[in-house]
């Protein structure tokens, strides 16, 4: 295997996501004139746009921007401020800024923000030869990409699709109607990015095709779109789920006010929370100082009552993201944790109650005369809680889309915070309960 020398290209590459935005602009001019447009194609929109004002003449900006697809020039043209987004319409051609502006129209996260206005399209009576030669034109001229011919009516409905394979694979007499997909699945331009990538997962097509209210084309939607957008919503939930707001930028590139204010609120929120755990420790104040072997077990009780309720709260957000459960299956839901977290929860009290009898019997540890008495408390306040931090895991990411909020707010910090308090309390209540008369 030879191994050829790393170029400019994949050093910049590899170097570009810790570079300051100076620093890239100057590697983004270092490289070979011949390079910088596939460099160019290959970065984020916010990263684009970074070049985009480090350039210094237009004709450098016109060269750079009029290579990109119209829904991409829009992504880019979305991170810019509006006196630098009108500059940057201008340096474009006629009919690409008039599919820029009708772009720039629809909400970024809505099917017409995602979308390319540029599709293959036929009419449903023309015969194979004439579509494919009419397909040829149009991929000489402006079609971003190729994967489905779309059958449009003279109102410019969507009446049909059909594959390129189906359109080569056809006798040239045949017309388009005889061989197309009559209705085919279409979003509606205000759909959200969200359920655009459920209908990808589920139908596994190449692209989708976008229609107004009154079935009207208006553009596709394709794979590589959908990929770019499952990355960020997975990353949006993987920052949620850590207790904190979304960053809008890579880390280093988010500003150290911006990375405060993101994970402050929330930290501030939890710190508060927490403090109820202290409240909830002085109300048992005298039932501690009288049986100060129940201190011991504090950490565990509340260690196993977070970490459950995080692992049902991270089951659960993750099924309702990729569509495996819906709002109406709570339910079922609830009734599987019940059952799978009281077996766990009884199964880790059990050790529990284990450890504390062999610890007793080997002299390891004195819990005193009233042992078993305190090792069957903690089995009890263990299976519990655990049951209880389950199925608030469980239930809180339903109830937060019931409400419209993100099921991923119901972070695995949040989560254990709220399952802190409650396990005390379901803790030292069976403490009293069963340590009344000797311990207590």
């Amino acid at each position: 295997m030879v191994f050829e020398p790393e170029t400019a290209v994949e050093r910049l590459r590899d170097a570009w996501p810790g570079l300051p935005p100076d620093e890239r602009v100057r590697g983004f001019f270092a490289l070979p004139r011949d390079e910088q447009d596939a460099f160019f194609l290959g970065l984020s929109p916010r990263a684009q746009a970074q070049i985009l004002l480090g350039l210094s003449d237009d004709g450098h900006r016109r060269s750079c921007i009029r290579i990109l697809a119209p829904d991409d020039a829009a992504d880019v043209l979305q991170e810019l401020e509006p006196d630098m987004r009108s500059r940057l319409l201008d340096l474009l051609d006629e009919a690409t800024r008039h599919e820029v502006k009708a772009l720039l129209a629809y909400a970024e996260d809505h099917a017409g923000g995602l979308m390319s206005p540029r599709f293959a399209r036929v009419r449903p009576d023309m015969n194979v030869d004439e579509a494919i030669r009419y397909l040829q034109r149009q991929a000489r001229d402006r079609l971003e990409t190729i994967y489905y011919a779309y059958a449009i009516d003279a109102q410019q409905r969507l009446v049909g699709v059909c594959s390129f394979r189906e359109l080569f694979a056809a006798a040239p007499e045949r017309t388009v109607r005889e061989i197309m997909h009559p209705e085919p699945i279409a979003v509606r331009e205000d759909m959200d990015q969200e359920e655009i990538a459920a209908l990808f997962r589920r139908y596994g097509f190449l692209a989708l095709p976008v229609v107004d209210a009154s079935s009207k084309m208006k553009g596709i939607i394709t794979i590589d779109d959908i990929v770019h957008v499952v990355h960020e919503e997975a990353t949006e939930d993987a920052q949620k789920f850590g207790g904190m707001e979304a960053l809008e930028a890579p880390y280093l590139q988010t500003r150290l006010w911006q990375l405060v204010r993101k994970r402050g609120g929330w930290l501030a929120l939890l710190f508060l929370g927490e403090m109820l755990t202290a409240t909830a420790m002085a109300r048992f104040e005298s039932e501690i100082a009288r049986a100060v072997v129940l201190a011991l077990f504090v950490p565990l009780i509340i260690s196993s009552g977070g970490n459950s309720g995080s692992q049902a709260a991270t089951i659960i957000v993750r099924a309702l993201a990729l569509s495996q459960v819906r709002a109406r299956d709570w339910w079922r839901v609830l009734g599987r944790e019940l059952r799978t977290s009281f077996t766990l929860g009884a199964w880790l009290g059990l050790l529990g109650f284990v450890r504390v009898v062999l610890w007793q019997k080997f002299h390891w540890m004195d819990y005193g005369p009233h042992y078993l008495r305190v090792a069957t408390t903690l089995w009890i306040s263990v299976t519990g809680v655990v049951t209880f931090g389950s199925v608030t895991g469980s239930m809180l990411p339903f109830l937060l889309r019931r409400l419209g909020f993100d099921p991923a707010t119901s972070s695995a910090p949040f989560v254990a915070t709220l399952v802190d308090v409650t396990g005390l309390v379901i803790y030292f209540t069976v403490a009293m309960l069963m340590l009344a008369g000797t311990m207590l």
